[in-house]
């Protein structure tokens, strides 16, 4: 009986996938407290005698004050991950999570919310600044981009665990039950290893991610990589040197433009948006659907990204999500402008779907696939907290503007804005992001060095394997 090459590589790197899957739990822990908002909010806004009274302005401030938590956060993993590594400060960002539940679960007043929201931001900033690079680093060329698609797999999960859960239990429930997110991280990644480039510098090696001893050759090259850059200690500024100009560029358009696609406010006001559309749905069970389309969505990049590549995906997926937040974006005009398309509900609930379906497909985990692999070891910290720090700030605008625009305009204004920013996006992957899938990571910043150089003269769309 033949084993499928699939199957067979899965077992090749199955320590790899193990410890992928492990760290990848934590992001599950901070997706729910992202999610917690869709199903909480209706909860205390909309239901009788809630445990604590709030205006939809105290909302707003309750969903996007998590942003700003997210970018001191990213400024921790700064300072931390190159002087303990990446195991212990991601382990260290469980514990903000485990106390924030612990004060959602017991508040009565909004103060405790605010306060909890941001712990969560620290934690997901934490989180989201490690993960990239710890995948990075512990995985080989051929499954890397698999591995880092398992980022997003773990996102959608949570997502679904909270949309499914929170709008058939209490409160108070949803917040103790949230805290499987952080017993099940800090259960399995405490027996995962520390990652090999950080181990090497103190001349250990990753025979157990790799099962074989047989990793001389990938430990010299390894060992070689770092050496060229322990000679000089990253730091912010080095990541603004014209050597890198290219990789900013992408940093900018990963950073920036997956948070102006709205995604952040269609996930925390899924339950809000869906009260607009006329459906014979409830607004939860949409937002059920949401979560369920997106997780199975999201699977597929996982097998794809090391097959077809990174480029490919993120303009495929860029290009759907324009049209479905064009419909949707039209059906809101339409509403505004008096015309009765209560018949037509299903269109926009079709264009989120094939929005989010669209997203999921390469925009929601391709990029960190990518910022894995495009900087050196000694600036990869740095460099994932701008990246951190630029998606704070944009998640933090989109989602306090959106419910502004929401009450004092409608809900049109800001769903062109989100087709408008991601039709942009698409324009400037397709014009700044080259291909390096089944590259090594000093392949990959090659690659990206002479990008801008090989694009002027030919015109080429795609920079061969």
């Amino acid at each position: 009986m033949t084993t499928s090459p699939w199957i067979s590589r899965l077992l090749l790197h199955r320590n790899e996938y193990l410890a992928s899957f492990s760290a990848t739990l934590c992001i599950f822990m901070v997706l729910c407290t992202n999610a917690w908002s869709s199903p909480a909010l209706p909860k205390l806004l909309n239901v009788p005698n809630p445990p604590l009274s709030i205006t939809s302005g105290d909302g707003s401030w309750i969903v996007s004050i998590q942003a700003i938590g997210g970018i001191f956060g990213m400024i921790l993993v700064g300072l931390t991950v190159d002087r303990f590594g990446r195991k212990w400060p991601f382990i260290a960002s469980a514990l903000p999570v485990i106390a924030g539940w612990i004060m959602i679960a017991l508040a009565r007043t909004a103060l405790l919310l605010y306060i909890a929201r941001f712990l969560f931001g620290i934690s997901y900033g934490m989180a989201y600044g490690i993960i990239s690079i710890y995948i990075g680093e512990i995985t080989s060329d051929e499954v890397r981009g698999a591995a880092a698609s398992l980022i997003t797999v773990l996102a959608k999960l949570a997502i679904l665990f909270e949309y499914s859960v929170g709008p058939y239990v209490s409160f108070e429930t949803l917040a103790w039950l949230s805290m499987v997110g952080p017993v099940l991280f800090l259960l399995t990644f405490v027996w995962m290893p520390e990652s090999p480039h950080y181990l090497l510098g103190r001349g250990r090696s990753l025979k157990w991610l790799r099962r074989t001893s047989a990793v001389e050759e990938e430990l010299n090259c390894t060992r070689k990589s770092i050496e060229r850059t322990a000679s000089e200690r990253g730091s912010m500024r080095e990541l603004f040197l014209p050597a890198y100009r290219n990789n900013i560029i992408i940093v900018l358009i990963l950073a920036v433009g997956m948070q102006m696609s709205g995604v952040q406010a269609v996930l925390s006001y899924a339950q809000t948006i869906f009260s607009q559309i006329s459906s014979d749905l409830t607004d939860a069970q949409m937002s059920i659907v949401l979560g369920v389309v997106q997780m199975v969505t999201v699977s597929f990049p996982v097998f794809l990204v090391d097959r077809v590549g990174r480029r490919p995906l993120l303009l495929w997926s860029g290009a759907g999500s324009c049209i479905g937040l064009l419909l949707v974006s039209i059906y809101f005009t339409l509403e505004a402008a008096g015309v009765n398309v209560e018949s037509f509900g299903w269109v926009s609930f079709v264009g989120l779907l094939f929005f989010v379906i669209s997203y999921a497909f390469g925009m929601a985990t391709v990029p960190f696939a990518i910022m894995s692999e495009i900087f050196p070891k000694n600036i990869r910290a740095h460099a994932n907290a701008l990246f951190g720090i630029l998606s704070g700030v944009a998640i933090f605008a989109v989602l306090k503007l959106f419910q502004i625009a929401l009450d004092n305009v409608g809900a049109y204004l800001p769903f062109w804005v989100f087709t408008v920013s991601i039709g942009l996006t698409f324009g400037f992957v397709f014009l700044y992001i080259p291909e390096t899938k089944g590259k090594s990571l000093d392949e990959v910043q090659e690659i990206i060095a002479g990008w801008r150089r090989k694009r002027v003269p030919s015109k080429s769309v795609i920079v061969g394997d």
